[in-house]
């Protein structure tokens, strides 16, 4: 397995000729580094105007491992080779180093830049990226794979204090400022001729790309790597810890909200995100890249991704798989509008005995649930799990609002909320079965879609009625999150360890003890009046599951999902929007002058005959005897979509008659000169844990009048548009999730 890392951009605030100055003290050798012995320049190259400065070395390294592993390998030191390009014109250093040492057995490769701030410049950018491919190392690849992970992370923040003494050493000198590089009236163009030293073709790279704010994904480090990248580049690579101004790679997409401006301030990530090592800001700089790249929908910011990542203890793999599903099910349910749509029943206004109270002593958001006052039975009778669910959402989303602030408010990272739950009252009637059950549902909600929003939970004044309780929720609780729960009995909160060492003392509630009034609901009884039957909680629109504008479909190897719209008029607009929640699919649409025959029931077991496959709603209409070109034929090309992708796309009809929209079980294709399967399609077999894939769709069919074309595809008249409707559910859609047209099809595909 290919370990990489990719480092945030690293800001200097000193201009660059400085900052270059500084890092050419660092050779021959540094006693800064003891694992760096020696370097030698091997060739160097200036053009004739001296703009262009390129540089080859050979670095020697006295690898930090133990001696039973080098008697082994056989060697006492390692070698990298480094060339460095200086642009001087550019004002940019690129370096790129390898392992001379065991090449055929590891592979290390390192990118380095430097560049003056694109918005500043008397400031320099530093970004840095490094793989490690251990292929074989006599039996000890894991050993060395994570020592050099351990290394190449203590190598990074060594990397930037390293330049900063070279600065500081140049500032007591008395060197603060190097001219920059102006051409000469009489010098030819660097593009002309260069000036040899030990030239070779493969050091005369005159250009390359400048990468000023861009992060290049990639992930972990390597042992060896880590050191050529000490030695070669450390250049400003640290912690939070720094006074350099830290820009993030590429900007958000625009419908990310609440972005800090100053991205590019020193402390960005110690200031919003907190103190991450160097190999967590490379996970969350991958995963943000790859959310950049892949997802069309709106951005998660950047502590929330950080959140997934935590939950999931930096497994970038783990964390994107969660991350897509919540994103997932924020669209579907436009959680991310519910703050502004939601607003609460008047019982739960009343009945509902929590709500937000000031900060704890750390700055989180308080909240306080009095649950033992709590008439749950009351509130679902009267409101039902939807509503209630409904509720608890709106907290979370107004915990993530109230964090923010908080943020800005203390001006450190605060990403999660206090919660304290009061159990006083609590009895029996609180282990109401429906009750439980709701509570169990919203707690698997939550923790799939708010992981680590919780940084502490103090539960008060729990009676005996309690350890059952616990029993039956606990094992729906993750581990991680069960830890940052405090139980207190009677009146233990009061003593030592208890309620002060958390909270002020000025803003305990009175009910507690405390001189501070609490607005939150006291409770009590819902007056069975206001209860409300199964049949009008289900006709009620408030449904986070089952009413929604999608539907959800099983596709299965050998049993697609076909959808048929009938169109009149020729010159409608079929449009659709679909997930892929499991494996992968191909979409089709088809043309038919011919009805598809419906579903056929079974009058024994009361199932659609052309169900063929059990478990999930499954529909296949085309008939087996039907010749494709003769009975039907197909309008658009294939679109094969990878679990986790969203599609937005539209059809222009050319014809009346029958549509059929089709997903498809994606079988990856074998090799054509071999009847061996390939090792890429046995890897993508096993992440599908069976031959069924799910999607969730929404299909809409706009006439020719109702809707305004935002872009068109003029190369065919069938082809996939991004449409804006002002009278269909499909623009509202639209407003959620922002897409770009597919490079090879005109459907869109988010992930």
């Amino acid at each position: 397995m290919v370990q990489k890392y990719q480092s945030p951009i690293r800001v200097y605030k000193q201009p660059f000729e400085l900052v270059m100055e500084a890092y050419e003290r660092r050779f021959p050798t540094c006693h800064l580094i003891p694992m760096f012995v020696d370097s030698e320049v091997l060739e160097e190259t200036e053009s004739e105007d001296g703009s262009m400065h390129q540089v080859q070395r050979r670095c020697k390294l006295d690898v930090d491992a133990p001696r039973l592993l080098k008697r082994i390998a056989g060697v006492d030191y390692v070698y990298f080779s480094q060339e460095n390009t200086l642009n001087k014109r550019e004002r940019t250093l690129h370096i790129e180093s390898h392992n001379e040492t065991f090449s055929n057995r590891v592979i290390i490769h390192e990118l380095c830049s430097y560049s003056a701030h694109p918005e500043n410049e008397d400031w320099t950018c530093f970004e840095q990226s490094a793989s490690l491919d251990i292929k074989s190392f006599f039996g000890f690849e894991s050993t060395v794979e994570k020592m050099a992970m351990k290394q190449y992370a203590s190598s990074i923040k060594k990397g930037k204090e390293i330049i900063e003494f070279y600065l500081n050493q140049l500032e007591e000198e008395g060197i603060s400022h190097v001219p920059r590089w102006t051409p000469s009236l009489d010098a030819p163009s660097s593009s002309v001729t260069t000036k040899p030293v030990c030239a070779t073709p493969k050091l005369l790279h005159l250009e390359l790309p400048v990468t000023p704010a861009v992060s290049i994904p990639v992930s972990t480090d390597a042992n060896d790597c880590e050191i050529a990248n000490a030695i070669n580049n450390d250049a400003t690579q640290n912690d939070a810890t720094s006074n350099d101004a830290n820009s993030q790679p590429d900007n958000l997409m625009e419908n990310q909200t609440g972005t800090p401006d100053d991205k590019l301030d020193a402390d960005y990530i110690k200031r919003y995100l907190g103190d991450l090592t160097p190999l967590q800001e490379s996970c969350l700089i991958r995963l943000r890249q790859w959310l950049q790249e892949s997802h069309k929908g709106k951005i998660p910011k950047d502590e929330h991704i950080l959140r997934f990542l935590r939950a999931r203890d930096f497994n970038m793999e783990k964390a994107r798989e969660i991350l897509c599903q919540s994103l997932t099910w924020r669209k579907q349910h436009q959680v991310d509008y519910l703050l502004e749509t939601w607003t609460s029943p008047q019982v739960l206004n009343d009945y509902y005995t929590g709500g937000w109270h000031h900060h704890d002593k750390e700055g989180r958001p308080l909240y306080i649930l009095r649950l033992g006052q709590m008439d749950t039975k009351g509130l679902v009778r009267a409101l039902g799990e939807e509503s209630l669910l409904r509720h608890v959402l709106s907290i979370n989303e107004e915990g993530l609002r109230r964090c923010e602030e908080n943020t800005k408010v203390f001006g450190r990272p605060i990403s999660c909320w206090t919660c304290l739950v009061d159990l006083e009252g609590l009895n029996m009637r609180h282990l109401w079965r429906p009750g439980v059950k709701a509570l169990l549902r919203i707690i698997e909600v939550v923790e799939a879609n708010y992981p680590e929003t919780l940084g502490r939970l103090l539960i008060l004044r729990a009676p005996r009625v309690f350890p059952v309780l616990w029993t039956l929720v606990s094992p729906f609780i993750d581990e991680n999150t069960r830890k940052k729960f405090l139980i207190y009995a009677g009146n233990d909160y009061q003593g030592p360890g208890g309620l002060l060492d958390y909270i002020d003392k000025e803003v305990i509630p009175d009910f507690l003890g405390g001189e501070c009034m609490c607005e939150v609901p006291e409770g009590g009884l819902v007056p069975k009046s206001l209860y409300r039957t199964a049949e009008e909680l289900e006709n009620e629109d408030i449904s986070l599951w089952t009413e929604t504008i999608y539907q959800s479909a099983s596709v299965f190897k050998g049993a697609p999902h076909e959808v048929v719209i009938e169109i009149i008029d020729a010159a409608s607009v079929i449009t659709w929007d679909f997930d892929v929640c499991k494996g992968d699919v191909v979409f089709h649409l088809y043309h038919s002058k011919r009805a598809p025959q419906p579903p056929r029931k079974d009058p024994l077991v009361g199932q659609h005959s052309s169900i063929t496959a059990p478990g999930g709603n499954n529909i296949q209409l085309i008939d087996k005897s039907w010749t494709l070109g003769l009975d039907y034929s197909m309008v658009e090309s294939p679109l094969t979509c990878k679990e986790g992708e969203s599609v937005q796309g539209s059809h222009v009809t050319r014809w009346p008659g029958f549509y059929i929209l089709q997903w498809r079980f994606h079988t990856m294709p074998g090799s054509a000169s071999t009847n061996l399967p390939r090792v890429d399609d046995v890897l993508a077999s096993l992440q599908v844990s069976s031959h069924k894939c799910k999607v969730m769709y929404y299909t809409e069919v706009i006439g020719s009048e109702d809707f305004r074309t935002a872009c068109f595809d003029v190369q065919s008249l069938g082809s996939m548009t991004s449409l804006e409707s002002s009278h269909s559910g499909f623009s509202q859609l639209s407003h959620a999730t922002s897409s770009s047209n597919h490079s090879q099809s005109s459907s869109m595909i988010s992930r």
